[in-house]
């Protein structure tokens, strides 16, 4: 007979570097997860090979049920942009967008970051609430401020962009 807690427990996602391999997979998963902007599975290539250091994957019994795309800003090693979060209907709820983007930053490369960047609608609930909590749960500073307009750089075709900062105070402290 089983143990009873065996009979509650579930199975926990392994987050791991994305390969190229995972491009067509990780495409197919952002065009489920609506609202984010579909990009070109060869830009999803693209991350899993270029940027795989500051991207990452949550698969669950084989399957990719989670994605963080970012990048280092060129120009300013200590922000970490994040460039999409998407997160598969099935474990939507469990807190795994959060648990994705600090395993980003617990990475070596990572080691710099003191702010984190997104930019988001301001129609996107799930977003604003995963940065939200994200900043609290990391002792973080949230801002906004528009970024990309919608009549300026969309041609009315995309709603405005806001750009989110988070500082993490303690990450700070260590990179003062």
């Amino acid at each position: 007979m089983r143990h009873a807690m065996e009979m509650f427990r579930k199975a926990l996602p392994t987050l791991r570097k994305p390969s190229s391999e995972d491009g067509a997979a990780i495409w197919e998963l952002i065009r489920a997860c609506k609202p984010l902007d579909e990009n070109s599975m060869y830009c999803n290539l693209i991350q899993c090979d270029h940027f795989r250091d500051t991207c990452i994957v949550a698969e669950l019994n084989g399957e990719i049920v989670g994605w963080v795309s970012g990048y280092i800003l060129p120009d300013d090693p200590e922000t970490l942009f994040v460039w999409q979060v998407a997160v598969s209907e099935k474990a939507r709820g469990t807190g795994l967008g959060t648990l994705m983007l600090r395993g980003l930053l617990s990475r070596e490369n990572c080691r710099d970051v003191a702010r984190l960047q997104t930019t988001i609608t301001r129609d996107n609930a799930a977003s604003w609430a995963l940065f939200r909590k994200f900043s609290d749960l990391n002792d973080g500073e949230l801002s906004s401020t528009p970024y990309f307009s919608k009549s300026l750089h969309f041609n009315d075709l995309h709603d405005t962009e806001y750009m989110v900062t988070i500082a993490m105070k303690e990450r700070m402290k260590k990179a003062a």
